[in-house]
Formats: C-alpha cells, sequence, structure tokens
C-alpha cells in the first residue's frame, strides 16, 4: 500500500497535525507564526505524500512535545529516540545524528566530558530533553540542575555559575560565540540519534509505510539540502 492509503490513520482529523520544536535551533528555525528549517520541509514532504495538507504547532522544547503525545496533541514530530518515550512514541530510524556536549568557562579544568562527573559539580540541563534523559541514568556523581527549557539551562549555567551546560553542540557553540570566557568540549557524552516520531497507537502498518516513506526520502538530497539551507553542519543517517 502506498502512504497516501493511510491517510485516515495517519491524520484522522484530514490533515496532519506536526508538532515543531523550535528549541533544537538545528532541526527548526524562525518562530511560531514561520516556523523553517529541516523539520518542517521533511514534515511537508511527508504530508504531500500523505495527500494532506499540514499544519504546524510550536513548542519550546522536546518534553512539551513529548507531553503532548499523551494527549493526542499532534500527528507527526521529530524528537530524539529514546527508551523513555516508547511507551507513547513510535520512532523511525534516525536521519540525523547531533552530538549532546557541554558548555563551560574557559578556566574550567573539564577538559573531556568524564571530568565533568565528579561530586559537587553541577550541570545544566534543559527539562525531559534527550541528554536530559541520558544523563540522569548515566551520570554517577555530578548534580543535574534543571531548566524548563535548553535556552533557559544556559542562563541558568550563566546566571548561577554552575559548572557546565549540557547540551546539542551547535547552540552551545552559537552561544560560546556570543560570549567570549567560554568553551565547548570538543569530545561528547551521546550522540543524539534524531528520528521522525507518531503516536504509538497508530496501527502497526501505517506506522511501517510512514517510516518506510522517511526512508525513502532519507535516500535522496532533500535532508541534506534542508540542513544546509538552514546553515547546519550535521551527520545524516542514510
Amino acid at each position: 500500500m502506498s502512504l497516501a492509503e493511510h491517510q485516515s490513520a495517519l491524520a484522522p482529523q484530514g490533515f496532519l497535525r506536526v508538532a515543531i520544536n523550535l528549541g533544537n535551533p538545528v532541526l527548526a528555525q524562525g518562530d511560531a507564526h514561520s516556523p523553517r528549517g529541516p523539520s518542517v520541509e521533511l514534515a511537508t514532504t511527508l504530508a504531500q505524500r500523505l495527500g494532506v495538507q499540514a499544519r504546524f504547532t510550536c513548542h519550546d522544547a522536546a518534553a512539551s512535545v513529548v507531553a503532548a503525545a499523551g494527549e493526542d496533541g499532534w500527528d507527526l514530530a521529530f524528537l530524539a529516540i529514546d527508551p523513555a518515550r516508547a511507551d507513547r512514541i513510535a520512532f523511525s530510524a534516525p536521519y540525523v545524528e547531533i552530538e549532546g556536549t557541554y558548555l563551560v568557562r574557559e578556566d574550567s579544568p573539564a577538559q573531556q566530558v568524564t571530568d565533568l562527573d565528579r561530586e559537587g559539580l553541577r550541570i545544566a540541563v534543559g527539562r525531559g530533553a534527550a541528554y536530559d534523559l541520558f544523563l540522569s541514568r548515566e551520570l554517577r556523581h555530578a548534580t543535574i540542575e534543571r531548566a524548563e527549557t535548553s535556552a533557559a539551562a544556559i542562563t541558568l549555567f550563566d546566571l548561577q555559575r554552575l559548572d557546565a551546560a549540557a547540551g546539542v553542540r551547535q547552540p552551545l557553540q552559537a552561544w560560546a560565540r556570543a560570549h567570549p570566557g567560554h568553551r565547548v568540549l570538543a569530545d561528547r557524552f551521546t550522540a543524539i540519534q534524531q528520528a521522525v516520531a507518531a503516536p504509538a497507537s497508530r496501527p502497526a502498518d501505517a506506522l511501517q509505510a510512514l517510516f518506510k516513506e522517511v526512508q525513502a526520502i532519507k535516500a535522496g538530497s532533500l535532508l541534506e539540502e534542508a540542513f544546509a539551507r538552514g546553515g547546519q553542519a550535521v551527520t545524516l543517517v542514510r
């Protein structure tokens, strides 16, 4: 069956409700009135192949997108694959890999990510982000200080002079460039695999058709061109 034959299962309201996370500027840019970027382009293409229009709802953090999944708030989203989300959300194979790493002050003794898992150190994270979920499982000694969004985590790090802010490499680097006296560690604590997401309650054959279409798109040039237009250097997963 073609993707369009699953229209009623994947877009039961007659249009595709798409959640866009503006809190991850690698995947989406713009604002709530005019979102743009790879997530928007990929969603638009999938909606076209499904035979419906895409309607976008923007969120400022991944945690908000995940919460909306429990309230039947969207039909399609773009999230990091994580086992903590698998009860509500079905994921395609990843289409892009981004790095989770740390922002520190220039005079920090930390030179690699393992230097920051020590007693007495405090690390700012965005609540419910993929790297929050990962660090909550992996950190043994450092303390996690949570802010409501990824951007707010950097502010928390700065204002409270925490030892590090965890996040996606590209926005951390952009902040460090704009705020002399800071740097981003060269290594990473995790590779965050981003995928197309749909409610796990959708019929299995419809999800299979959707994710098969994602694979077909990955084989083409759309994603590479979309990330290039957004000025984002990323590692695509074919």
